[in-house]
């Protein structure tokens, strides 16, 4: 295929689903919106095998246009829709795990929908299928997975509609899953999201086709209506860095394609050549009704506000968004962590660097990012909340970028380790690959939380079993509350941010205690290059030439305890520190102290 045409859908069929098994539910399911249906037929495909304790199972949810083909069987089997992540040896392995996929309430491919037969007139339903939620989904996936004889999932996972289900599964049945991941989701569709599916959903209905849903008589069908609606949602499934390489080199060179559509520019053909190809595989009816499910979703409202309903979960989660993804755009994603975080839940989230757009999480472009996550993830959910055992003898440790590395001795993580009281919860700003957590952790230490920029040292962390978050220091805490942690903890990171005295501000505002290492630039070596040199200080403990430091700030002990003076900060005790003889400086330690320890607190 032409790559101009290569897209999330390009691997998706019209053909049966050999693997796919269908089970008749037992017993009327009452839909949240009012009414009914007599009885649900679900079609779903598993992977691997179920373990004896039967402790392994994965449910993977699927997007607006899925199905229950999330991978291929074998050799001989067709791709899935996710074939790039769920398989053997992938980052959900079906070598270890037991996988489940269904079609979702609603769909067009086996269960019950609007292409479905209604018992009461023997007719398929049409436009008369009752209105569904997320919610509705969700339930007769559990119905599912009671069928199949599973008490507890270790892991619902996600993407878009799916990750909507995922956090409905949470809070729905909190006692039947033990981790979560939603990936480019959001608990609220936006007003522009919004907007894209009135216009979808405009073009089905006023398709002259669509009779009031009831074309399924043998003659046309709203073909047109339903291929318009997909091709607004391809326009935003991609993102203007994907649209431009995509299709600026051929702008002037259409493709022709054999569907009705305006052609004349590259994007043109793309358009047409996705909206006639969805024709062929799904129906206008269930795309009318799960969109309106997805716009309907909506968790503050239902619960509240969004820290109520998240508080509502047990399980530990996995949140990811994807950079450049406008239609579920990361700050959607954020407002769950931060409402998670709000609601004291073990969280650890990604925003996954990509110009892939909303499409990322069903492309390889970012797998090494994402994947990685997930496998360590899943196997840290699998082994009771552990960090998975290192390969062959290696360490997770990793060196990420400049901005995160100190290269020299971490006597300060020594002390700092032994100076945090083993109670209370801890915050680590700046965690690097969560060596100085890790090391807590093995004193004793269980509510750990860690705040990284670097998406190298943050799998690292991951991997260590710790949990997380992506953020910015910059641009501070709000996500966390007053005094929600006993210690914060701010290693070698202070001197690297652009807004220290907000961030110090911040730390002190969500901790009772704050602890801060970092370089004192006023050590006689540094002193010595800088004024009988002339040149920019490069010594053991600041290792870096001017043009590679992740040091913006130049601060000595008698700068930091300035400004404590200057913001009512009160420094309970200073440790400084000679790193290169590991010995404690009582001397003039603004002199000879390479390195320094401050236990802070601030009214």
């Amino acid at each position: 295929m032409d790559n101009l045409f290569a897209s999330s859908d390009s691997i998706r069929r019209s053909s049966a689903l050999p693997h796919a098994r269908c089970a008749t539910l037992e017993g009327p399911l009452a839909l949240e919106l009012g009414g009914s249906l007599a009885e649900v037929t679900v079609c779903y495909e598993t992977y691997g095998t179920l373990s004896p304790a039967r402790d392994n199972a994965i449910l993977i949810c699927h997007a607006l246009s899925g199905d229950s083909h999330v991978a291929s069987h074998d050799a001989d089997d067709v791709e899935g829709w996710w074939d790039v992540v769920v398989g053997p040896g992938k980052a959900i392995d079906t070598g270890r795990y037991f996988v489940i996929c269904a079609n979702v309430l609603g769909g067009c491919r086996g269960t019950t929908g609007p292409n479905s037969i209604n018992p009461a007139t023997g007719k398929p339903y049409g436009g008369d299928f009752p209105r569904i939620t997320i919610g509705d989904m969700v339930e007769v996936q559990r119905r599912l997975v009671d069928h199949l004889g599973i008490d507890r999932l270790l892991a619902v996972v996600g993407g878009s509609m799916g990750g909507m289900q995922v956090l409905d599964w949470a809070l729905r049945y909190p006692d039947r899953i033990r981790a979560a991941i939603p990936i480019a989701t959001t608990h609220r569709l936006g007003a522009q999201a919004l907007a894209f599916d009135i216009v979808g959903r405009n073009a089905i209905l006023r398709d002259p086709n669509y009779r009031n849903g009831q074309y399924y008589d043998g003659g046309p069908t709203p073909a047109d209506g339903l291929a318009i609606a997909r091709m607004i949602g391809h326009i935003t499934y991609l993102s203007t860095q994907s649209m431009a390489s995509k299709f600026d080199a051929d702008r002037e060179r259409p493709r022709d394609v054999d569907y009705p559509y305006e052609k004349e520019y590259g994007v043109g053909s793309y358009l047409a050549y996705q909206g006639g190809r969805f024709v062929e595989r799904f129906d206008a009816n269930s795309y009318l009704a799960i969109s309106r499910a997805m716009d309907h979703f909506n968790l503050a409202r239902d619960h509240g506000s969004l820290p109520a309903a998240l508080g509502q979960s047990t399980c530990r989660w996995l949140i990811l968004s994807f950079s450049s993804d406008w239609l579920f755009p990361p700050r959607q994603s954020r407002e769950i962590v931060d409402a998670l975080l709000a609601a004291d839940r073990p969280a650890t989230y990604c925003n996954v660097q990509s110009e892939c757009g909303h499409d990322a999480f069903l492309l390889s472009d970012e797998l090494p990012v994402y994947g990685p996550l997930i496998e360590a993830f899943l196997a840290r959910s699998a082994n009771g909340g552990q960090a998975e055992p290192e390969p062959n003898g290696e360490s997770w440790d990793v060196q990420p970028d400049v901005r995160s590395i100190y290269h020299g001795p971490r006597l300060d993580l020594e002390l700092i380790e032994q100076l945090v009281p083993t109670r209370g919860r801890v915050l680590d700003l700046g965690c690097g690959n969560g060596e100085l957590l890790a090391r807590l952790r093995a004193r004793g230490h269980q509510d750990l939380l860690g705040v990284e920029l670097n998406t190298t040292a943050l799998l690292a962390a991951v991997r260590r079993g710790l949990d997380v978050v992506q953020f910015d220091l910059d641009t501070g805490l709000g996500g966390f509350g007053d005094r929600q942690f006993d210690f914060v903890l701010l290693s070698q990171t202070l001197q690297t941010v652009r807004q220290p005295d907000k961030v110090l501000l911040e730390m002190l505002r969500v901790g009772r205690m704050g602890m801060v290492s970092f370089p004192n630039f006023a050590h006689r070596s540094a002193r010595r290059q800088l004024c009988e040199q002339g040149i920019a200080p490069v010594t053991e403990g600041l290792p870096f030439k001017w043009y590679r430091s992740p040091n913006i700030h130049f601060l000595s002990l008698k700068d930091f305890e300035s400004y404590c003076a200057e913001a009512n900060i009160t420094i309970h005790r200073c440790i400084a520190l000679d790193t290169t003889t590991a010995t404690e400086v009582t001397e003039d330690p603004n002199l000879n102290a390479d390195t320094a320890i401050y236990l802070v607190s601030r009214p």
